[in-house]
């Protein structure tokens, strides 16, 4: 069960609202998380909102509604560390036309970034994440029933105890609503590969 009253925030953001079912953020602008990577400027004062566990193996979901309407106005998925290391996964606006549909993942200072583009009409997408030990799967949906992987990763500093939740930022001036509702923890859905050997207890 996905327990609001465990989240805590690192960097609040322009406005919120939490209740048991719904979370609304509205972003301030010029917010962001960014490390080095082809850009070289670092971005670190998104707003993120995270519970902590020790639970090795579980998965999380959450649906997301958004009026993102300028461009790189995102919200999603967040596993934050720290400044230096941390996964996120978004539809990013971009234009009338298109917007990216991504993650990033940062490990040590350097962040990666992976997309596919989404058409601009689409205000609305799911996401579930999944741990196995420090190795995670992220997946998308538009209907909260068929996800589709998005990316595998490792996060190098993810042995132990970990933080995740939401997040949501306008790296440029602007600022909207983004809406999170259906959040929850389940046991992990990113079954192990066949062959591989049984989960550790």
């Amino acid at each position: 069960m996905f327990d609001v009253t465990k989240l805590k925030w690192t960097r609040e953001p322009g406005g919120y609202d939490i209740k048991d079912n719904k979370i609304e953020i509205i972003t301030k602008p010029y917010t962001d998380l960014w490390q080095r990577t082809y850009y070289h400027f670092r971005n670190d004062n998104a707003p993120v909102l995270q519970m902590k566990t020790s639970e090795k193996y579980f998965s999380f979901i959450v649906k997301t509604k958004f009026d993102s309407k300028h461009r790189f106005d995102q919200c999603g998925v967040v596993i934050y560390l720290d400044s230096d290391n941390w996964l996120k996964a978004s539809a990013e606006y971009e234009n009338d036309n298109f917007q990216h549909l991504g993650s990033v993942v940062t490990n040590h200072g350097y962040s990666d970034w992976a997309t596919t583009a989404i058409d601009a009409s689409i205000k609305s997408m799911w996401y579930r994440i999944s741990r196995r030990e420090d190795d995670f799967c992220i997946e998308c949906s538009e209907d909260g029933m068929h996800f589709s992987q998005m990316r595998i990763c490792h996060m190098w500093d993810a042995a132990d105890s970990i933080s995740f939740g939401i997040y949501a930022c306008s790296p440029e001036n602007s600022s909207f609503k983004a809406i999170f509702t259906h959040m929850d923890i389940t046991e992990c859905k990113w079954l192990a590969h066949n062959g591989q050997q049984p989960d550790k207890d």
